[in-house]
């Protein structure tokens, strides 16, 4: 079975005013459409460098990426990224907000009401049918976070990307923004790929947590398969042995065997 996204001895290396700096070697990756995957590692180990191929913001300077049978070679509606930053434009309401991302996509395609329809249809999934009319400095940090993945959803994207979307927010938002994207991607099916610092987020999430090596040269030192069924209940999973296993076996990766340079 040919994978949806395909990563083959990817590589990436900037060139900087200090000289060439080696981000990512060897990156090979196979995930299949409809999986939940995970990065995580230390800062500085390529995560969001990795994200950022696969959304085609960056080329590799080596090996080559593969998306639904397309080399990925520059952005494209089928890869949807949402960034730690909700980045929405102040002066316009939310569903203005999404619409703009539907408009992109579908716009020249559809009549106007079904453009509306769309982007109403994706706040509505991410429970913010309430806020269509409100600006971003008028609802909370989450909301924003939430309106951020409606925009990404509205676009019908192949891929969704997400670069420590939850990062930036407190904790009781962010779990409850974990369970909702646990319903939105049972809903829609969704292939995506996030990256975390958080290793309970990654084990209750994923189907697999690819763990990087520490930078530079970072590479995949190691991919946990999450053998948790779906649905996924937080206080059900608190004391499953499954559960537990996992999230002793990503931080040992990543606090005995791949310590932090700056711990070590």
């Amino acid at each position: 079975m040919t994978a949806f996204i395909d990563i083959t001895e990817a590589e990436m290396v900037f060139n900087t005013r200090k000289g060439r700096f080696h981000a990512l070697r060897d990156i090979n990756l196979k995930i299949d459409q409809g999986e939940f995957i995970t990065l995580i590692g230390h800062s500085g180990c390529g995560k969001s460098t990795l994200l950022n191929l696969i959304a085609g913001l960056l080329t590799p300077t080596g090996g080559g990426l593969i998306c639904d049978g397309r080399e990925i070679a520059a952005p494209g509606p089928d890869r949807a990224v949402v960034f730690q930053n909700h980045s929405l434009l102040p002066w316009l309401s939310c569903t203005e907000n999404v619409l703009l991302a539907v408009e992109s996509v579908f716009g020249g395609k559809e009549p106007r009401k079904k453009l509306e329809e769309r982007a109403r249809a994706a706040l509505d999934l991410v429970g913010m049918s309430h806020a269509l009319t409100k600006r971003p400095h008028e609802i909370s940090g989450g909301m924003k976070q939430r309106v951020g993945i409606a925009r990404a959803l509205a676009m019908e994207p192949k891929v969704l990307l997400m670069d420590e979307p939850f990062g930036a927010l407190d904790a009781l938002t962010r779990a409850h923004l974990q369970d909702e994207l646990l319903k939105i991607v049972a809903r829609t099916k969704s292939t995506v790929v996030m990256v975390t610092h958080d290793v309970d987020e990654a084990v209750l999430l994923s189907d697999r947590i690819v763990m990087m090596t520490n930078g530079p040269a970072a590479t995949i030192g190691e991919v946990l398969k999450v053998d948790l069924a779906r649905p996924r209940n937080r206080v059900e999973l608190a004391e499953d042995p499954d559960y537990v296993h996992a999230r002793k076996a990503v931080i040992d990766f990543l606090y005995t065997r791949h310590k932090h340079a700056e711990a070590a």
